[in-house]
């Protein structure tokens, strides 16, 4: 066991028979969010813990209810900003340089247009009214951002900004945040116009790629990918706070081969020999106490203390994990696992879909893909019953039931990666994929 996590007072743990490891803490289990007291209990015990409301920093909508900082985002909660915007899904295809549109009632393919180099997100901006295309042109000076009207559905005029491999919002709004990821440095822009603002290097942080916020919108966490590590971001003192190195954990899954229509499940293990991390997205938990980081060469999801800035544990998942959605009732968070370990991987991977259930941080579910696949990034549908994923690897988008795991399958162009489903509920919009709060 490696010697810094012993001091933290981390406890190793067998699960299940794959011999999978999972990391807790030695703390009690938390309470799960949705708990009610028994009937014959008083209505408020002397005992229960007074639950305050979020001090949030100034500009940033406030938190609605403390323990479910994803409550606005639920099914049919639907704002009046994006009312009579087209039910569309927005694919950007990397390699092809185009975006492909889904209408998802038909599951079929409606539009396509050309955009800048290399597409990587389509990110909903702060006031959800304009869907970004980051084109980051990796390794050439000419990137650039498309604008969507999800009114109409169609490009405007394209912004030439530096390096845009993802975009996130500042939670006032005052600022959209690029992240130059070759440049090791985020840039804060005009929400409008991108012109720049100001800029907070990274140095320590390699691959900068992913991000979440606080629930008091105070500081935000980013992943280092080619690093192995975690970044804090103070937003009121716009500084870096510190690097956290994610610890991996001793075994992980083994690659294995899929026959004609067979799904992957857990089953062979090996040795996790890397010693550094690859990590993904990154997301918060409902109450804000924790955040979850999908690791790509762990097969899991590491725990960290967002506030204490240490990681607490680790739950496996599955094969390259990549993608983390909350379902919309904030209960679950939709687990993608890209099916290798390897940044291009093979068709037909081990790919797979984790379900977590976030009161007991359990595993609850596997969805397979029958033949295998690649889910990378994507979202849940307005009203909770799919999770749209691309398949980048495979050239298709996959649509997950959320109640059963049924699949289904829409081509789509060459590499597609972060799709975005819309409209979405919500308030606002904290970027990448569609971070709605």
């Amino acid at each position: 066991m490696n010697r810094s996590w012993s001091r933290a007072g981390g406890v190793l743990v067998m699960v299940g028979a794959a011999g999978a490891v999972a990391w807790t803490g030695l703390a009690a289990p938390r309470a799960s969010a949705q708990a009610r007291p028994a009937a014959s209990a008083p209505s408020v015990p002397a005992s229960a813990p007074v639950i305050t409301p979020v001090a949030t920093v100034p500009g940033m909508p406030p938190v609605p209810e403390r323990m479910n900082l994803y409550s606005e985002a639920a099914a049919g909660k639907l704002s009046a900003a994006v009312a009579g915007d087209l039910e569309r899904v927005y694919v950007p295809n990397l390699r092809a340089g185009d975006v492909y549109v889904i209408d998802p009632q038909a599951m079929k393919v409606v539009d396509r247009f050309r955009v800048g180099i290399g597409p990587q997100h389509i990110v909903p901006s702060w006031d959800m009214r304009t869907l970004w295309v980051t084109n980051n042109a990796e390794g050439r000076t000419d990137g650039s951002l498309t604008p969507i009207d999800p009114a109409t559905g169609k490009p405007g005029k394209p912004i030439m900004v530096d390096d845009p491999y993802n975009m996130y919002a500042t939670p006032d709004g005052k600022s959209a945040i690029v992240v130059a990821e070759a440049r090791k440095r985020l840039d804060f822009r005009d929400p409008k116009t991108m012109a720049l603002q100001f800029e907070i290097a990274v140095p320590g942080c390699p691959g900068v790629n992913h991000a979440d916020f606080s629930i008091d919108g105070r500081y935000a966490i980013f992943t280092c990918e080619f690093a192995g590590t975690l970044v804090k971001i103070d937003l009121v003192q716009r500084k870096v706070m510190g690097y956290l190195k994610l610890v991996m954990p001793t075994t992980r899954f083994k690659v294995v081969p899929l026959k004609p229509g067979q799904t992957w499940s857990p089953g062979a293990t090996e040795l996790c020999t890397v010693t550094k991390g690859m990590p993904q997205d990154i997301r918060i938990a409902p109450d804000g106490r924790r955040f979850y980081v999908a690791d790509m060469h762990a097969d899991g999801v590491h725990i960290v203390d967002g506030d204490a800035f240490t990681q607490v544990g680790f739950i496996a998942t599955g094969v390259g994990t990549h993608g983390l959605y909350p379902s919309r009732d904030g209960r679950q968070l939709y687990v993608a696992n890209r099916g290798a370990h390897e940044i291009h991987g093979p068709k037909n991977g081990n790919g797979s879909v984790t379900v977590i259930d976030f009161a007991t941080e359990k595993v609850v579910a596997r969805w397979g893909i029958p033949g295998g696949g690649s889910p990378d990034m994507g979202n849940v549908s307005a009203d909770g019953r799919y999770l749209w994923l691309a398949a980048r690897y495979d050239d298709v988008v996959y649509r997950f039931d959320t109640r059963s795991g049924d699949v289904q399958q829409v081509k789509v162009g060459a590499e597609p990666h972060g799709l975005t489903v819309w409209p979405q509920p919500g308030r606002y919009s904290l970027g990448h994929t569609g971070n709605i709060r």
